[in-house]
């Protein structure tokens, strides 16, 4: 009986120590959240001027904390990571459209570094590409020069959480310039294996193209359904 006892004892201790892991990686991921949709709903308090005058950090610190948040997001159970799920694509929604009015006040002026008097062009890929990678990171030539052996890894990794907290909403068109954006990277890596990529970051990358793969295919189908479906209301 006494040994019974003394099990009965331990197992709940064991799982009161499980309850608690979860119940600190759902406040780590609330107050992660938390900090995003703040920093979002912030923005809207700033002038137009100083976001404008200040978009490069401004999206930096974005990014930073929607990598954050996007983080904590996959240690939730299943349960819990839905509605937080939901909570972060609102907050990217919100950002696109301050992002959108920053770019078109940019598109009335003058670009500074062409010289030519001609207002900067930003079309919706460039915004999926500065949301897949960072802002800036890649241009309409698709040169990944930056990429390299010791940041690659990083790459892919942030390709694949941000195509995950983005792609519910995605178009087929925004699955397709992933796809090819995607494609652009794996040709990249080509180059990299040859300058040294280690046999561990290989298989770390081969394992997010597995993952990957299949959603492209599945993701766009959805698409589809959902342009259709909205077609016929």
């Amino acid at each position: 009986m006494k040994k019974n006892v003394l099990k009965f004892g331990l197992f709940s201790m064991i799982l009161l120590g499980m309850v608690s892991c979860v119940n600190k990686e759902k406040e780590l991921a609330d107050k992660r959240i938390s900090e995003l949709e703040s920093y979002v709903d912030s923005l809207k308090m700033v002038s137009a001027e100083e976001r404008q005058a200040n978009w490069d950090q401004i999206a930096a610190d974005y990014e930073a904390k929607n990598a954050s948040a996007n983080e904590a997001l996959q240690s939730l159970e299943e349960s819990d990571k839905a509605a937080s799920q939901e909570k972060v694509n609102a907050s990217n929604a919100k950002y696109d459209e301050i992002k959108v009015t920053v770019i078109s006040k940019t598109e009335e002026e003058p670009a500074a570094d062409a010289g030519t008097g001609k207002p900067a062009k930003v079309s919706p890929s460039q915004l999926l590409r500065d949301r897949l990678f960072g802002a800036g990171k890649i241009g309409s030539d698709m040169n990944f020069a930056w990429v390299n052996k010791d940041n690659i890894v990083a790459v892919y990794d942030n390709y694949f959480k941000a195509y995950k907290a983005n792609k519910e909403n995605f178009t087929r068109e925004d699955y397709d310039e992933a796809k090819l954006l995607f494609e652009a990277l794996d040709a990249r890596k080509n180059t990299v294996e040859k300058e040294g990529l280690s046999s561990e970051d290989n298989m770390k990358i081969a394992s997010i193209k597995v993952k990957l793969s299949p959603m492209f295919k599945f993701n766009r189908m959805g698409a589809k359904s959902r342009e259709n479906s909205d077609a016929k209301e």
